[in-house]
C-alpha cells in the first residue's frame, strides 16, 4: 500500500487477532488512519462508510463499524487513507474476509485488499 505502513514500528498484537488462525502474508501493525467503505457490487445496498483504521498490513485493513450491513465475501471499495481533499488518494478493491459482533452494536471488519485503483487527479 504505502511506505507509511511499511515503515511503521508499532505493536502488531491485539486481542482479537489471537482468536484467529495466522492466515497473513503479512505482519499487522496498529494503525488508525481514516478509511472510507462503499460496496461494489450493485446487489448491495449502497452506503458509504467513513471509519478509522485498527490495524493494518499490506494486504488488508481491519475497523470497527456502527453499519451491520458487512458480510462475508462481500466485495467493497476501500479508500485508505481517505482524505477527500487530496488529489493523489488512492482506492482498493477489497473482499470482506471476516465480520464479527463486538459489544454496543459495533462490528469487526477485515477486509482483503485485492487490488488498488489509481484515482489521483491529473
Amino acid at each position: 500500500m504505502s511506505s507509511e505502513i511499511a515503515n511503521t514500528n508499532v505493536s502488531s498484537t491485539s486481542a482479537t487477532d489471537a482468536n484467529y488462525p495466522q492466515k497473513r502474508r503479512s505482519r499487522r501493525v496498529k494503525m488508525t488512519r481514516p478509511v472510507r467503505v462503499r460496496p461494489s457490487e450493485p446487489r448491495d445496498d449502497h452506503f458509504e462508510d467513513r471509519i478509522v483504521s485498527i490495524n493494518v498490513s499490506k494486504e488488508g485493513i481491519y475497523f470497527h463499524t456502527r453499519k451491520a450491513g458487512y458480510y462475508k465475501g462481500m466485495r467493497v471499495f476501500v479508500t485508505f487513507p481517505y482524505s477527500p481533499n487530496d488529489p493523489m488518494t488512492c482506492e482498493y478493491v477489497a473482499e470482506v474476509v471476516r465480520v464479527e459482533e463486538l459489544p454496543n452494536d459495533r462490528f469487526g471488519v477485515a477486509v482483503d485488499l485485492k487490488m488498488s485503483m489509481n484515482l489521483g487527479k491529473k
